[in-house]
């Protein structure tokens, strides 16, 4: 899972955060992955290049990328992330690695176009380069003070176990693609 520090848990302990619990959901449905929490506080898309040979050294069989909120929240110009979330799937693709993509919104305070485009960015990425989406990561959690952190931001314990719902969701039909193909 390459992301920031919503995938890395920030202020969560290792367990809560929602690598951990899609982790246990994965074991209890009897498939053989691990999950690996490649998650930096602060990253950006441009940082997910910079680190995608790490992400994906050994035997990476699904790629969940979940980079952007930051530049979202920096107003990061939406053709450079574009660019640095293909740059990434082409590198997934590469090592024969599937990609599911978590969208983002962006704040607010850019302007409705920005927004806008922001999120269509995720959606078309997905419809060009044929790969799962996620509509929203933090779907049924942002802007909800009881599933976040006092930073309104970060999901909490509750947060991050409906962020692996929304996550599992999606993954889980590519677990049972990738498992009856082998």
């Amino acid at each position: 899972m390459l992301g920031d520090s919503l995938t890395a848990g920030l202020g969560l302990p290792e367990t809560q955060a929602f690598p951990s619990v899609l982790q246990d959901r994965i074991d209890k449905a009897g498939y053989h992955f691990t999950v690996v929490n490649a998650g930096v506080s602060g990253d950006t898309t441009a940082g997910g290049v910079r680190r995608v040979d790490w992400a994906l050294d050994g035997d990476v069989r699904v790629l969940v990328l979940a980079l952007g909120a930051n530049d979202g929240l920096r107003g990061l110009p939406i053709k450079e992330m574009k660019g640095n979330l293909v740059a990434i799937i082409k590198r997934a693709r590469e090592k024969k690695a599937e990609v599911v993509l978590a969208g983002m919104e962006a704040p607010p305070n850019y302007g409705q176009e920005y927004a806008a485009d922001f999120r269509n960015a995720f959606r078309d990425i997905a419809r060009e380069e044929h790969i799962v989406l996620i509509p929203f990561l933090l779907d049924k959690v942002a802007g909800l003070s009881d599933m976040n952190q006092g930073d309104g931001i970060h999901p909490n314990e509750r947060g991050a176990r409906i962020v692996a719902d929304t996550v599992w969701a999606a993954l889980r039909p590519v677990l049972d693609r990738m498992t009856t193909s082998s």
